[in-house]
């Protein structure tokens, strides 16, 4: 058994690395590669084609809609499902048309990251000026750079609630208490979508919570998964 994990918007490996270790007690872990693709089915059928035979799928925020896909595309080969902070909806029109903006834009424009605003408001409101976390989170984005910036912000995402009963792992969801991002009500609204699955809130944690509160996480992921995926 593995475990692939799927990062969000601009995040890269890097984003796992106070859960990794803990979580490699049920296998080895695999990272998904989200920088090529624009599209969440062709992110999906990447991720996969390049994924052991049976996993434990672990998708965060963006990650969360691709780890969906995935689940769907091969249900034979994913042991057990974790998805953390992230929705079941659509884009609203007033972010599709900002993240279309920066999609279309030309490649001679300079990325330096994403903006301390918008990495703040992705935080707790308590962390919205811990200037070594808000570098953590921006420095991600610099090392996938302008191109995949400018491709991850062309994706659409549409709404799956209707297909989520297609779903049938075990499957947690978690949800952080002061996500900005993601409410905890479209937690719930996709806890409530899928049979059978578990919810947990994480209460004192913004939107990003493998880097926030990793021990909080992995509070709620290991007695989890030792339930539903035993390590061997």
């Amino acid at each position: 058994m593995s475990i692939l994990l799927v990062p969000g918007y601009m995040a890269d490996e890097t984003l796992w690395d106070e859960v990794r270790t803990p979580l490699e007690q049920f296998g080895p872990v695999v990272h998904a590669d989200l920088r090529h693709d624009t599209s969440i089915e062709a992110m999906a059928a990447r991720a996969l084609a390049n994924a052991p035979c049976n996993f434990i799928l672990v998708g965060f925020s963006m990650g969360g809609y691709v780890a969906r896909e995935i689940a769907r595309l091969a249900p034979e080969r994913v042991r057990a499902l974790v998805m953390i902070a992230t929705s079941t909806r659509a884009d609203s029109p007033s972010l599709r048309q900002s993240r279309g903006t920066v999609g279309k834009a030309a490649a001679s424009v300079s990325f330096s990251g994403l903006s301390k605003t918008a990495i703040a408001t992705s935080l707790h409101p308590k962390q919205a000026a811990n200037e070594a976390l808000i570098e953590r989170v921006r420095a991600m984005g610099v090392r996938l750079g302008g191109e995949v910036f400018r491709r991850q912000s062309s994706i659409v995402r549409t709404s799956d609630l209707a297909r989520l009963h297609e779903i049938r792992c075990p499957t947690l969801i978690v949800a952080a208490g002061q996500d900005r991002l993601r409410s905890r009500e479209e937690a719930e609204e996709l806890h409530s979508g899928l049979p059978g699955s578990e919810f947990a809130l994480i209460e004192d944690s913004g939107h990003m919570l493998p880097i926030e509160a990793p021990a909080e996480l992995l509070a709620v992921v290991l007695p989890w998964l030792e339930k539903v995926a035993p390590p061997v």
